[in-house]
């Protein structure tokens, strides 16, 4: 028995709080969180270029909240409107080669704030 009141006068079953059916019974679907999205007015995008190992460029995109943001979804589209490979890695949008300028503008299109510096 794991409720409190199993087997007494006081068992009652637990219910939905949608339909007020029995858990058993209940054919709602389950409840889907929605992010707390930032929208991108009121956010600052970072760019840099870095310079790897193998002395490749890389420009790299950070200030966004991970959590705030569908940042997959953001790197597709500045891949996109660079024409460039890249990654999502540890909240940080990484674009092959010396793409500041692309990224810059296709993010200011989207509405974000930029600052850009050369690294």
């Amino acid at each position: 028995m794991s409720r409190l009141f199993a087997g007494t006068p006081w068992d009652r079953p637990p219910t939905c709080d949608r339909c007020d059916r029995p858990e058993s019974e209940c054919s709602c679907p389950p409840r889907v969180s929605e992010p707390n999205r930032i929208p991108p007015a009121e956010q600052t995008a970072r760019l840099t270029t870095e310079r790897r190992a193998k002395g490749k460029l890389v420009t790299v995109i950070t200030g966004l909240d991970s959590e705030a943001n569908d940042l997959e979804e953001l790197g597709t589209r500045l891949k996109n409107a660079c024409g460039a490979g890249g990654t999502v890695k540890d909240g940080r949008i990484e674009l092959q080669g010396d793409r500041l300028q692309a990224a810059e503008k296709a993010l200011q299109a989207i509405g974000y704030r930029t600052r850009a510096a050369r690294g």
